[in-house]
């Protein structure tokens, strides 16, 4: 399943910061459950590439990445791992580059216009807006007036279930969810009714 047709099927992806390997396969089961078709590890959570590599074996129908990816040497380890998405927080180029000749999915983190038109210049798949705190839906509104159309805009940060109705009205075609739906610790319970009360946003 592409990135663009997992985000239309469950518009949502679960960033596991701070996850640990022994844990990340349980809580995915709980994920997938609820509807989630991407999970990212961020590569600044313990033994991140354990994380992915045990992801993608156990789940090769769901889109599995990683997140924080600061070099291409990182986006090198992630491919080996098994990951298929690279996320980013920043907009290096060459980062986005070493993405798509590896034929990975790449969303490079943009916070202007012109971050936003020089991420889609060097290839990136779909545009995260982060942090979407600093960028309420009227600015998903203004950038989706002056993108190519069919640009895929991804706030993500501070997206809370009462956040998203606004930001889809606006043209946002997905969202990344932290800390509102994963908190390093959680159990499976925990996670379960976090990632459910999202997927009741879409009834």
């Amino acid at each position: 399943m592409s990135f663009h047709d997992a985000l239309r099927a469950f518009p949502f992806i679960a960033i596991l910061r701070g996850v640990k390997p022994d844990e990340v396969v349980g809580l995915t089961e709980e994920l997938i459950a609820a509807g989630f078709r991407i999970v990212e590890v961020p590569l600044n959570s313990p033994e991140p590439l354990r994380s992915i590599e045990a992801l993608a074996r156990a789940f090769p129908d769901i889109l599995i990445g990683a997140g924080t990816v600061m070099s291409p040497d990182a986006v090198a380890s992630v491919e080996q791992a098994g990951g298929r998405l690279i996320l980013m927080p920043h907009s290096d180029g060459a980062v986005v580059r070493a993405a798509k000749e590896r034929a990975l999915t790449c969303v490079p983190g943009v916070a202007t216009p012109t971050e936003a038109f020089a991420a889609l210049a060097n290839g990136a798949d779909a545009l995260k807006m982060f942090p979407a705190e600093q960028m309420p839906p009227a600015v998903v509104g203004a950038w989706r007036a002056v993108l190519p159309p069919g640009t895929l805009l991804v706030p993500v940060g501070g997206i809370s279930p009462d956040k998203v109705e606004a930001y889809r009205k606006a043209g946002a075609g997905g969202f990344g969810l932290g800390s509102a739906l994963y908190k390093p610790g959680m159990t499976r319970e925990q996670i379960r009714a976090t990632a459910q009360a999202f997927a009741q946003v879409l009834v």
